[in-house]
């Protein structure tokens, strides 16, 4: 019983690993009514696992009113009708200060009995794939993803069709059609940067040229330089694309929006070896709110997406089984940078 389910690798505590698992072989018919579950030693024994492990397992199940303890006998299950929990497969493509944002969100809004298993895979999509072979997916209620990737990303979808559609969620970036059952929080990359820019017409209108730093290894997607040359042209702003961001030719009159961290500070390094004043001699926009950012040159303009809401949304998807495609709310933060 229940032994692929300790995962030494999950955050989810053990004994709620193994309580989730018990609860499951009842669901599956494999444990019934009236059965007795191994004793404490045995389970120690069998999974390699402390006796306070087990312990707090069986306490949780007898609080769920799913098993009883028989004095001088052991345990035994004593309800098998009971709503069955989620049981989440979370899979990041990477850890930042906003993921933990969402993150939070996602599993306060869940609370404490929903199982979690959290994995990231550094926008590697073999890695990717490896996570959800090796782990089960099949096992999970719900399988919740942030689908960037490094490279490859054109591979992607023939990874994710061979997964069960109503248990995926996707997070940050929306699928293609083939998914457009499946629920899914995403940010509206092109539109969000096109709005964003014109809240800040009149402060760009100081500028003479604006410049997007946009690595080639980014994970971001294109629609993102969408968004910026759309904007652009309507306005007739001098524009330019940087794919390199140590060939960044810095000058007055310059905006510059980055994407990455690495290279807002790269960026500001660069300023500070020259006489310009960020803020008056050249302006920056960065992505996604931090709280650095806030008080970085006496604060950093910053346009975001609503972290916090992304992942309440999401939890609140599996929490209500809905199976909408919703755009997250987007923000702009004006600061001392523009």
């Amino acid at each position: 019983m229940a032994g692929h389910w300790i995962n030494d690798l999950s955050n989810t505590p053990k004994y709620k690993q193994l309580s989730s698992a018990i609860i499951e072989e009842i669901e599956l018919g494999n444990i019934l009514a009236g059965d007795a579950l191994p004793s404490v030693n045995q389970l120690i024994i069998k999974y390699n696992i402390s006796r306070d492990t087990v312990v707090k397992a069986y306490d949780l199940l007898k609080d769920q009113g799913v098993i009883e303890a028989v004095r001088g006998k052991g345990f035994y299950v004593c309800n098998t009708s009971f709503r069955p929990k989620a049981k989440v497969f979370l899979l990041f493509n990477k850890l930042s200060a906003h993921k933990k944002i969402i993150y939070d969100a996602f599993t306060a809004t869940l609370g404490q009995e929903v199982q979690i298993d959290f994995f990231i895979y550094n926008n590697d999509l073999n890695y990717f794939k490896k996570l959800l072979d090796t782990h089960g997916q099949e096992h999970y209620s719900h399988l919740v993803i942030i689908p960037h990737f490094q490279e490859g990303s054109e591979y992607a979808h023939e990874i994710l069709a061979q997964l069960p559609k109503e248990k995926l969620i996707f997070l940050d970036k929306k699928p293609d059609v083939y998914f457009a059952d499946c629920a899914c929080v995403y940010q509206d990359f092109e539109n969000d940067l096109y709005q964003a820019l014109i809240q800040v017409l009149d402060h760009l209108s100081n500028y003479q040229r604006l410049k997007i730093i946009f690595p080639h290894y980014s994970y971001h997607p294109q629609e993102i330089l969408s968004g910026f040359s759309r904007f652009c042209d309507e306005f007739a702003f001098e524009h330019q694309l940087i794919n390199d961001p140590g060939a960044a030719d810095i000058q007055e009159g310059d905006v510059f929006i980055t994407l990455m961290e690495d290279d807002l500070v790269s960026l500001i390094k660069s300023i500070k070896r020259t006489t310009m004043k960020v803020g008056k001699d050249v302006g920056i926009i960065s992505y996604n709110e931090t709280p650095l950012k806030e008080v970085l040159l006496d604060g950093i303009t910053v346009i975001s997406t609503d972290f916090k809401a992304l992942g309440e949304r999401a939890a609140q998807f599996i929490l209500t089984n809905e199976k909408s495609q919703i755009a997250n709310p987007f923000n702009l933060i004006l600061r001392n940078s523009l």
